[in-house]
């Protein structure tokens, strides 16, 4: 599987691993913070013991003193035990996000695979910093444990009823603790599916906002969140029940466990078994016992939530790709010729296509969808159910996905702009064209200095018509185009994803409907422009506008999924009924 992650499990190991060092040194100036927070009551119950019941002042002071070194310690101590594990936790969430990343960007694809980009946001968001969250909580538990221990050391050797009781009750209040967390658990999970599946409808209404204002569907779309909204929210509530059930419960028991060690060591102090000092040692002991009973509390949920957000992480991480890649290099000289031999993929019906290198090939369509799957097969977005397609002789099923894409550029209809400046959207594609002009969508503002454009993507822009955009805007090139280009028009976000496809200068260029909200003069120049600048190398252009089909060098009609006429697009309109009804109706 390559750069696939095969198994999500291990990439959340591998995670917390790499914070092992600092978590186990985070753990270690704990254990002795714990430590000494279980000793002031034990040092408290000898200075009453020692100096008080004596009524020695000089020992009063110095065991004060020894007090006040003590407690300077344990400010130090948690201020770097608590920073160290605060960091360890954050890290874990940043690699996991970067995991994430990678993975839903890995050229063979899949991580995306029925989920919207909402849920996947949700989940590199929320579901890492839960499980990050899960090294603090281990550092904590890690306390709580070495200071219970601590304490029943303590109690053992004043007396030792209070010491067995310690030892035999915690791991009984554990295991409580742990089966109360069982139902918070599966509701956690829940929640975390429900929010980001809430998220992912939010993030795709906003999306299509023009659209639905244009259709008159706001209400619809209002009506579509509200229904999954409220379904998080319920989600939510029960998992909120569920943890203030396990919470209450738990403190409970505590308070029980801690008030049992009082009444003890009350009687033991009555018959004369413990010393005034060791009863008031003992009550410190069994109050400083309530924080890490509370700290296990918490930690229990902690890791209910944990694991329920580590089970979705793991999901992503182990998704099957869409397609498995090769190891064969690319066809060296690279002509970029690509060849199609009976390939079915959802509409596709046995295509045999031929789009020789150097020429501009038109497809024009009677079904959109034969379109989109076309363009799935040429980008290996999807591998055919049977047949194959070749580049150069090459069949692509041989070659990694990244290879391909070196090779290979699908311009889609719907690709999405950076939230940056035009100039940056555009020139972003030089990074990966071999050039050294390269620009970063989000390095520059609105009113920034904008780095000069290099000779190519002014001509792309100037192919594209995008150059027009950008006279048209406050800034030219150097404005701030907004989250997705939202502050340009339909057709000029077409004209800079056109710019940007041409830029990026690939042996083979497959361009989808690039300019549907474009009118039909600029849309005629437009074509000229594609034309001139893909002189030389192959282009296809998939679409069904008359302007851009006019100068390809030869037309192919897909019909039924089947390729129907060809020829040249004049020709097709004179002697093809059923061109002329797709292109020019």
């Amino acid at each position: 599987m390559g750069t696939v992650v095969s198994s999500g499990r291990d990439v959340l190991r591998r995670s917390l691993r790499g914070q092992a060092r600092r978590l186990a040194y985070a753990c270690t100036i704990g254990a002795f913070h714990q430590v000494g927070e279980a000793l002031v009551p034990v040092l408290i119950g000898v200075v009453v013991d020692q100096a008080v019941a004596r009524r020695d002042g000089g020992l009063l002071a110095l065991w004060l003193g020894v007090l006040a070194v003590v407690y300077v310690m344990l400010s130090w101590s948690f201020r770097l035990g608590a920073g160290a594990g605060e960091r360890a936790a954050e890290e874990t969430a940043h690699e996991l996000r970067v995991a994430l990343l990678q993975r839903v960007l890995d050229p063979r694809g899949g991580a995306e695979a029925d989920r919207l980009p909402g849920e996947l946001a949700n989940v590199a968001t929320e579901d890492a910093k839960r499980v990050g969250a899960v090294t603090m909580a281990v550092m904590s538990g890690v306390w709580a444990i070495v200071g219970m221990v601590v304490s029943a050391v303590a109690l053992l050797v004043m007396s030792v009823p209070l010491g067995l009781i310690v030892l035999l009750g915690t791991p009984a209040l554990l295991w409580c603790g742990h089966l109360l967390s069982k139902p918070l658990e599966r509701r956690s999970e829940t929640e975390q599916e429900k929010a980001a599946h809430a998220s992912g409808v939010a993030a795709d209404l906003v999306a299509g906002l023009r659209v639905l204002k244009g259709i008159g569907a706001q209400q619809a779309a209002v009506e579509r969140y509200r229904r999954t909204s409220r379904a998080s929210l319920v989600a939510t509530l029960r998992a909120a029940r569920a943890e203030s059930w396990q919470t209450g419960l738990v403190l409970a028991l505590t308070g029980g466990f801690i008030a049992l060690i009082a009444l003890v060591g009350g009687r033991l102090a009555l018959d004369g078994s413990l010393t005034l000092g060791q009863l008031v040692s003992a009550v410190g002991l069994a109050l400083f016992l309530l924080g890490p009973l509370e700290v296990f509390a918490w930690v229990n949920t902690e890791l209910a939530q944990g694991r329920a957000s580590a089970a979705r992480i793991a999901a992503v991480f182990a998704a099957e790709p869409a397609v498995v890649g090769g190891d064969a290099p690319l066809p060296s000289p690279l002509r970029g010729a690509l060849r199609l031999r009976g390939v079915r993929l959802d509409g596709l019906d046995g295509v045999d296509l031929d789009l020789p290198a150097g020429q501009l090939t038109g497809i024009a369509v009677t079904d959109p969808a034969d379109a989109r799957a076309l363009l799935r097969c040429l980008g290996r977005d999807a591998d055919p159910e049977s047949g194959h397609v070749e580049l150069d002789g090459v069949a692509l099923t041989s070659l990694a996905p990244e290879e391909l894409r070196r090779a290979v550029l699908i311009a889609a209809h719907d690709a999405a702009l950076f939230e940056g400046t035009l100039g940056a959207n555009i020139a972003v594609s030089a990074t990966t064209s071999g050039s050294a002009s390269t620009a970063d969508p989000d390095s520059a503002s609105s009113a920034s200095p904008e780095p000069a454009l290099d000779a190519e993507t002014l001509r792309a822009m100037a192919a594209s018509r995008a150059d027009e955009v950008a006279r048209s805007l406050p800034y030219g090139e150097a404005t701030d185009v907004g989250e997705g280009g939202r502050s340009l028009s339909g057709g000029q976000r077409q004209r800079v994803l056109l710019a940007r496809a041409l830029r990026a200068g690939r042996p083979t260029l497959v361009v989808h409907d690039p300019t549907t909200a474009v009118d039909a003069v600029t849309e005629a120049r437009i074509a000229e422009g594609i034309r001139d600048f893909r002189q030389g190398r192959t282009t296809v252009l998939v679409t069904n506008s008359p302007a851009l089909l006019a100068v390809a060098d030869r037309v192919i009609l897909l019909d039924g999924g089947r390729v129907g006429a060809q020829g040249t697009h004049a020709e097709l309109v004179r002697t093809d009924d059923t061109y002329r009804t797709a292109v020019l109706t």
